[in-house]
């Protein structure tokens, strides 16, 4: 309501965007349709963010920018503000009503971990009666875009490391323009049980291109060796058996050792 007017008919043709912090704007921008002509406008738009942890509750930050849509310059800058995700509760509806403010600044120094890429869900089970490890590549959320129209062409390839013969290499089919795509893919590892300790599994999240060499988009490594969420669905796996278990999961683009090629 009350729009700063931000064209010569005094009016603006706003849009709204929302950024997670901290994280990597791109992999996480998500934005409404513009209105046009109108300083009161009224979206009726559900925005969604999926693979929301309950660690990103308590530390991340909703920065909500309403900016003019623009067709000759830069879209400009209306007002912003910022909800902290630790002010909502499970399953409950809020309203906010709340005045914008100018642009504040983004503490580049307030994130010191690796650059977020995006998220994925992966399901993990040891099955007692196949003898083996079922990966389970379900869907990603938010992916940073790599291509110029503003998408990218995903597909994951998966690794049972240590692997001297390379010969653990799985891949997903590839989702076409899509930075949200989901795969439902299963992958079998035939394992003893016993062994899966000393094993690691890496993830990567790739963008497909033809003709010129794909672009690493992000990637996560479970195992014995990992921390936090990653050390807990491995160790949830190795104590469950014959039960899947289901994460969500931060990309980030930096994996220990990992082939950064393909």
């Amino acid at each position: 309501q009350g729009l700063k007017p931000m064209d010569h008919n005094g009016l603006a043709d706003p849009y709204v965007k929302l950024h997670l912090l901290p994280g990597a704007s791109k992999a996480n921008k998500l934005r409404t349709k513009t209105l046009r002509n109108t300083l009161n406008p009224t979206w009726n738009e559900t925005l969604t963010y999926y693979g929301i942890t309950d660690e990103d509750m308590i530390r991340k930050t909703l920065r909500i920018s309403v900016c003019d849509e623009d067709k000759f310059r830069h879209n400009e800058f209306i007002g912003e503000t910022r909800i902290p995700l630790k002010k909502l509760k499970p399953n409950q509806t809020k309203n906010f009503n709340i005045c914008l403010e100018k642009q504040l600044p983004i503490d580049k120094t307030e994130d010191k971990s690796l650059e977020e890429r995006g998220r994925i869900l992966i399901s993990l089970k040891y099955s007692s009666q196949k003898q083996g490890l079922q990966v389970g590549i379900m869907r990603c959320a938010h992916l940073a875009a790599m291509d110029a129209n503003g998408y990218s062409d995903p597909y994951v390839k998966i690794y049972l490391k240590p692997d001297e013969d390379k010969k653990s290499k799985h891949k997903t089919a590839v989702k076409k323009k899509t930075l949200n795509p989901e795969f439902n893919e299963e992958f079998f590892y035939e394992i003893k049980h016993g062994d899966l300790a000393k094993k690691t599994l890496e993830v990567t999240v790739w963008d497909y291109d033809i003709g010129k060499s794909n672009d690493f988009i992000g990637g996560v490594v479970l195992g014995i060796n990992a921390k936090g969420e990653r050390l807990k669905h491995w160790f949830d796996c190795l104590k469950n058996k014959d039960k899947k278990i289901e994460r969500w999961h931060t990309l980030t683009n930096e994996l220990p050792g990992a082939v950064l090629s393909d």
